[in-house]
């Protein structure tokens, strides 16, 4: 079995597969910043409480955008499942020719989501949007070239930067919004940041397809926590939960991991 980690800034998002089919997933709250104890004490328990033996993982792979992580993780997998994991990084194989000025700079989690949208929908034109803490928006070519594309803050950061620099608003439930207008302070704020994120995706996607897709448009791939909140206004042509995941498994196989894991 494979254990993989998409360790992001809010929370860890956590699969295991079996001959590469996900057959569980969970999550473990990144803001704590647990030790390295902590995190595999976590795991193994949410293992066996998933009807997984902690010692069936043969494999384990990473993908991190939090760096003072990298180390309490790579210490965990090795102490708690005697396993040095994969850390999707720079010089990996990936499949993809990256398209940007610095390769380098961009993060393994728009590398993993590319990856997995790639293998789930090959040789189409692609547009990735992924709603984490940030939300990212990111174009794929048929031909498998990173393209780039671009960074915004995520649903829930904007609401708690609203909560945080202005005086009297409040923290409020996200959820999808009914009408165009709020009417009362809570309302106002939730419909904004609602159809804020509704034009920038149509907006944005709208651009890219006629900047670079204009002769072979795009899929629209969503994924991410808040991926679900839109699904009435028709703004995605598939909505993938565990697409970061995919991405990792198809890393593994492209570095020769899964064929240690047999």
């Amino acid at each position: 079995m494979i254990l993989v980690l998409d360790v992001g800034n809010s929370q860890i998002f956590c699969g295991v597969f079996e001959d590469e089919k996900l057959v569980i997933q969970f999550r473990y709250a990144s803001t704590a910043r647990g030790s390295s104890d902590e995190i595999g004490v976590f795991l193994r328990g949410a293992l066996r409480e998933n009807g997984i033996t902690p010692e069936d993982i043969a494999t384990i792979a990473i993908s991190s955008v939090v760096p003072e992580l990298n180390y309490t993780l790579w210490s965990c997998c090795q102490k708690y499942f005697d396993l040095e994991p994969m850390v999707l990084r720079p010089g990996l194989k990936t499949g993809l020719k990256i398209d940007y000025n610095d390769p380098k700079e961009v993060g393994s989690d728009r590398i993993a989501d590319a990856m997995g949208a790639v293998k789930m929908f090959p040789d189409r034109n692609l547009i990735v949007i992924d709603f984490g803490t940030a939300t990212t928006v990111c174009a794929v070519s048929k031909d498998r070239v990173f393209l780039g594309g671009n960074i915004i803050p995520g649903v829930r950061l904007a609401m708690e930067a609203l909560e945080a620099k202005t005086a009297k608003l409040p923290s409020v439930e996200i959820k999808p919004a009914k009408r165009s207008i709020g009417k009362t302070t809570i309302e106002s704020i939730q419909n904004g940041l609602y159809w804020s994120n509704v034009g920038m995706v149509r907006e944005l996607t709208s651009r890219i397809t006629a900047e670079v897709f204009a002769d072979d448009p795009p899929l629209t791939i969503a994924t991410g926590g808040f991926a679900h909140l839109f699904d009435k206004e028709q703004l995605f042509d598939h909505v993938v939960s565990d697409l970061i995941l995919t991405g990792l498994i198809e890393a593994l196989r492209l570095n020769g991991y899964l064929d240690k894991a047999q």
